[in-house]
């Protein structure tokens, strides 16, 4: 729900300020007044349609799924929209693009403006079926299907790939044949490849260094004398005895003795199997890896006639499955499939609109089942109906939702549905939206006083001059506003009389 609307520097608001309640609210006021351009600001805030306005912020009272995007909710929303340079987005004061701001309002936000037929996808009507058939039975075999077709899918994609594996499965075994002797003729170790290349390191500067020890060793032919000379000057000799001990042990540390067991050339030969190795796979332990994982796949190809037979056994079993299930579930939907028909022409009728006709399809199975509804409208196809009576039939669908599920939380925003309609079709249209209006908060334009006579809160859009405002109607205004659109600018006194009789209705 839309508790707020804040409005500032727009060509024709300078600013608006509008609190929301529940129900149906209804903009009224003369041609250009800027009731269209309300609702665009409106919009805007959702990213779902543009506004010349400097800024537009909505308080929205409602749980969006947009963790997703990093947001959380907060007892009211904040959905602000921004223009300076460019055109900003935020909700509760943190960024987000058009795209996908406009993706988190369409779950709360129906527009009934635009040629959108998204109420009649397979999907809702489905939903509506399983609704009216209302059993513990029904209501198993739909988790039952959802279940079912995830382990087809599973079980289909293993046999679809060793289908295809069957094809070239020859060159398959053979690359990894081939892989499996590559490695394993070198057989490398973790770390292997590091480990030899600091034996080569030392073995090529063997000499030098034994040759750099032999100079070096001769200081311990001084040694002695160094000491005696310390204590003749009656010096401490400490630093002298320590740092000739750790001489000693780094010299022992060397073990230059070790590398007699490592011939230079088998070093050389296997740091370059090791290399090729590296090159190949990245490092020994993914080289290590690799070969694990071709042994599977080699001993898969060779058992491939034994799973391919026990998978095809699976997939007669659950395709079995699938279908006895489906059908229970299709036949629980035919059976209710003329009691929503029936409901939604009953609205129809209401609307002064030809009946439809509800028809159930199979398709391939899938975790809904194996059922396509078809809608058909006299043989007219819905993206050929005029807006007028696809906005109509809309909402013929729209109220006998709320009627099976008892349900519709969201904002329907509608901008003159009831344009070019007679007085009985535009008082059908207030009816309906009526009854809309318990479960959905409506905003919508009249230039009908049948609608707008109906309406929980009547806001009035004037210009002066240039400028726009916009207020809400007090209870004693209201007939003056609907005599206005009966009679015109001069209120007749019939107009009156026949715009408080719509109010008492």
């Amino acid at each position: 729900m839309i508790e707020r609307l804040l409005i500032k520097n727009h060509l024709s608001f300078d600013e608006v300020e509008l609190n929301f309640k529940e129900g149906l609210s209804v903009f009224t006021g003369v041609s250009g007044a800027g009731k269209s351009v309300l609702m665009n600001a409106i919009m805007s805030a959702f990213g779902l349609s543009e506004s010349e306005a400097r800024l537009v912020e909505l308080d929205v009272r409602f749980n969006f799924n947009m963790s997703e995007f990093g947001i959380e909710n907060e007892d009211v929303n904040s959905f602000k929209m921004l223009k300076d340079k460019s055109t900003r987005y935020f909700i509760n004061s943190q960024a987000i693009s058009k795209k996908n701001l406009s993706q988190i309002a369409n779950e709360h936000i129906k527009h009934l403006c635009a040629k959108q037929i998204s109420e009649f996808e397979n999907e809702r009507f489905l939903e509506l079926l399983d609704a009216l058939v209302q059993t513990d039975e029904h209501r198993q075999n739909l988790k039952k299907i959802a279940q079912v077709y995830e382990n087809f899918k599973k079980v289909k994609t293993e046999l679809d790939t060793i289908k295809s594996d069957e094809l070239k499965i020859e060159e398959l075994k053979e690359f990894a044949k081939f892989e499996i002797e590559k490695i394993s003729s070198v057989n490398p170790k973790k770390g292997e490849f590091d480990e030899l290349m600091a034996i080569k390191k030392r073995l090529s500067k063997r000499d030098k260094i034994e040759q750099a020890w032999a100079r070096a060793e001769q200081i311990y032919e001084f040694e002695h004398s160094v000491v005696e000379a310390l204590n003749i000057s009656e010096l401490d000799t400490t630093f002298f005895e320590e740092a000739m001990n750790s001489l000693r042990i780094a010299k022992d540390s060397l073990n230059m003795d070790e590398l007699d067991d490592f011939d230079a050339g088998v070093v050389l030969d296997r740091i370059e199997a090791l290399n090729g190795i590296i090159r190949r796979y990245g490092s020994e332990e993914e080289a290590l890896n690799t070969l694990e994982r071709k042994k599977e796949e080699l001993q898969r190809y060779e058992n491939l006639s034994f799973s391919k037979q026990e998978l095809e056994a699976q997939f007669i079993e659950i395709s079995k499955l699938q279908t006895e299930i489906s059908d229970k579930i299709s036949s629980a939907r035919k059976a209710v499939i003329n009691r929503l028909e029936t409901l939604i022409n009953s609205y129809l009728n209401e609307l002064y609109m030809k009946p439809v006709s509800l028809l159930i399809e199979s398709k391939n199975v899938d975790e809904s089942g194996a059922d396509f509804v078809t809608l058909n409208l006299n043989n007219t196809a819905l993206n050929k109906l005029s807006s007028g009576e696809l906005n109509r039939l809309r909402l013929a669908f729209i109220a006998s939702s709320s009627d099976i599920l008892q349900s519709g939380n969201g904002v329907i925003i509608l901008d003159e549905i009831d344009a070019n309609l007679s007085g009985k079709e535009a008082m059908s249209i207030a009816n309906v939206l009526v009854k809309i209006a318990k479960f959905y908060q409506i905003f919508a334009i009249s230039h009908q006083p049948q609608l707008s006579s109906k309406a929980n809160s009547h806001f009035l859009v004037e210009k002066n001059a240039e400028k726009s405002s916009v207020r809400e109607l007090k209870p004693h205004e209201r007939a003056d506003e609907l005599a206005r659109m009966i009679s015109g600018e001069h209120i007749s006194r019939e107009a009156l009389e026949f715009a408080k009789g719509l109010l008492s209705n």
